[in-house]
This record gives C-alpha cells, sequence and structure tokens, in this order.
C-alpha cells in the first residue's frame, strides 16, 4: 500500500471534449501519483522505461499494446533516451509514432543525453553541442515540441558541471524540456551539482535517475539524504537488478525468452548466478510468497517504501509482465519483521 503523501487523481474524458478511446478508469484510484521533491511534477508510482524492448527486441504491435495498457492502468510516465533501441533512436522513433495516438498533455515523457550516440568528438559525454543536438534529435524523433524531463545520462570527467547544467538550463529556458535531472550521480557530485545550479542560477534540478534494488543498496547511505536535503526526487532504474529479483532465475537455469537470452548474453547472466547469489534469492522468494507476492511485486514495493522514492522504473517485454509489476501496487504493508529478515538476507 503506499504512503499518507500520495495522490490519486479522478478525471473523465480528455482535452477538448473528444471520444476517448482509452480506459475511463485510468485515474479511478488505482495508481497513486508522487511528488517529485519539492517541485509541482507528479510521477505514477510506477513508470514505465522502454530501454532495451520497445523498438529495441519487441516489435512495434508489442510495443503499441504494452503502452496502452500502461496508460490504461495510470502509467502517464514513460522514459526514454537518445540511444534506446535497435539500433540506437529506434526506441523514440517507434513509439513516437503510437504516444501520437496518445493525448499529449497526460503524459510525461522523458529522454536522456550521455552514452554514445554517434561517431566523432561529439557524439558522447556532456558537452553543450551534444546536449543541445541529442535533445533536438530526441524531439523530431518522438515528434513533440518538448520533453517533460531531460536528463544528464551519466557523469562525464572532462567536461565541467557548468556547462553540462547550463546546457540542461537553456533547453528548458527554450521551451524544449520543461524539468531537468542528472542519472547515475553519486552523492557528491549530485551534490555539487545542485551547488553550481544554487550558485549560476541555472534551473533546479527536479530529479535522480540512480541505480537501486535489494542487491544494490549503495544509495541509500550515499545519495538519498543528499536528495532529501535539495529536495528533489528519485526514480530508480534496475529495480529488479536485470531480472535476478524475479522468479525466472531461481532454478539456476537462463528461461530462453528471457532478456538474458536475448540481450544481456547467457554466460554473464550465468556467472552472477553464483550458489551464495541462489540461496539469498530464494530467502527473498519465501518472504514474498508468505506475504502472498512475487518476488518481482516485492521487490518494487520495497523501493517504494522509501519517501524520497517518487516512482520505480520498470521495463517489461510483454503486457503479462506488465500487469505482473503492477501487482506490486496493492501489497501488504511491511511488518518491522520482514525489513529485518529482508535487510538479514541484503546487507
Amino acid at each position: 500500500m503506499m504512503g499518507a503523501t500520495d495522490l490519486k487523481l479522478s478525471v473523465t474524458g480528455i482535452a477538448g471534449g473528444m471520444a476517448d478511446p482509452f480506459d475511463s478508469g485510468r485515474y479511478d484510484g488505482r495508481m497513486p501519483y508522487r511528488r517529485c521533491g519539492r517541485s509541482g511534477l507528479l510521477l505514477p508510482a510506477i513508470s514505465l522505461g522502454a530501454y532495451e524492448t520497445l523498438g529495441g527486441y519487441r516489435d512495434a504491435a508489442t510495443s503499441r499494446a504494452i503502452l496502452t495498457r500502461a496508460f490504461d492502468g495510470g502509467i502517464t510516465h514513460i522514459d526514454f533516451a537518445n540511444n534506446y533501441g535497435t539500433p540506437p533512436g529506434n526506441c523514440e522513433i517507434v513509439c513516437g509514432q503510437i504516444l501520437r495516438d496518445f493525448p499529449r498533455d497526460e503524459l510525461t515523457l522523458a529522454s536522456k543525453a550521455g552514452w554514445r550516440m554517434w561517431p566523432g568528438p561529439y557524439g558522447d559525454f556532456l558537452g553543450k553541442k551534444y546536449l543541445v543536438a541529442s535533445c533536438e534529435q530526441s524531439l523530431k524523433r518522438l515528434g513533440v515540441e518538448y520533453v517533460d524531463i531531460f536528463y544528464l545520462h551519466r557523469t562525464d570527467p572532462e567536461t565541467p558541471l557548468e556547462e553540462s547544467l547550463g546546457a540542461l538550463d537553456q533547453l528548458i529556458r527554450q521551451g524544449k524540456a520543461l524539468y531537468g535531472g542528472v542519472s547515475s550521480f553519486n552523492g557528491a557530485h549530485f551534490a555539487e551539482s545542485v551547488r553550481v545550479c544554487q550558485r549560476d542560477g541555472l534551473s533546479r534540478i527536479a530529479i535522480h535517475q540512480p541505480a537501486y534494488n535489494m542487491l544494490d543498496r549503495r544509495i541509500e547511505t550515499d545519495l538519498i539524504p543528499q536528495l532529501e536535503r535539495a529536495g528533489v526526487g528519485a526514480i530508480p532504474f534496475v529495480p529488479l537488478a536485470q531480472g535476478l529479483l524475479s522468479d525466472r532465475y531461481l532454478s539456476g537455469d537462463i528461461p530462453p525468452d528471457s532478456r538474458a537470452t536475448h540481450r544481456w548474453g547467457v554466460e554473464g547472466t550465468q556467472r552472477r548466478l553464483t550458489p551464495e547469489r541462489l540461496t539469498q534469492l530464494r530467502g527473498l522468494n519465501d518472504i514474498a510468497l508468505a506475504r502472498g507476492q512475487s518476488l518481482s511485486q516485492m521487490a518494487l514495493q520495497w523501493i517504494l517504501r522509501l519517501p524520497a522514492i517518487t516512482s520505480v522504473l520498470v521495463g517489461v517485454s510483454s503486457v503479462e509482465q506488465l500487469d505482473q509489476n503492477l501487482g506490486a501496487l496493492t501489497g501488504p504493508v511491511f511488518s518491522e519483521d520482514e525489513l529485518s529478515r529482508i535487510d538479514a538476507l541484503t546487507r
């Protein structure tokens, strides 16, 4: 169950009085919406991350089915990046064409730049030329005039923060992005970014996208205190540790239809499934089953237990997998004993 600060909306129809082709009950309270730090941005507790599936190894028909089911379930936030998809950029092209049939003003669309996108000296990292060009390209691929959130996708050891954050500020002032965010910044680097924005009068950082899950808890002591101090929301990615925090790998075998088979490599995933890891995962699975949940549902709800977390990004390859993840919203409140048992297995 969500916390007392979660907001639930109830509206019907879409702007202009047009017929609504989507589920008219999408805002009936099934999906809580959480405020992103000290901002006006509200995000669903569960957001959809496109990454490798949509416009990647799943076709346009499957992508449309997933996007439609997500929106019908109240997922209004969809997360992209300039290099997502196969080939890079295809995710925004495929999903942009689909989302033109969706009510734009009800969607929060995000994109990012920071990883290599094209050859040469201006297609990587966080220089102003690359960031501005990447945003422009993402807008064209998505077929929109602005994105709601634009992120610095990673840190850059060479480019000054003043330049990278200044590029974000420029995009916001030009109306090409509404909010600025950062991803994968550690606590110290994030704190310095906040200081630079305040000192130079730049648009404030509204959101941070870190890696976080039961098997990787580093941000709890490093980053989260800095986020809370700055009034910035968090939206973790890899919440299921690339599928390990599901019931698909508990036997130690790699399912033939998994992303490990299609994208990540069976050998690499197999190396992660050590006897010690399998014992840990099976212990967590026992706790989840006793709660009446799947391991993935418990893992998502466990992340959402923290007030600093605004939303959690899930990547799915089927409607069925999406429905399974949405079940995390109806789980029982964690008891102190359950949290202690999870801590004993994951710390």
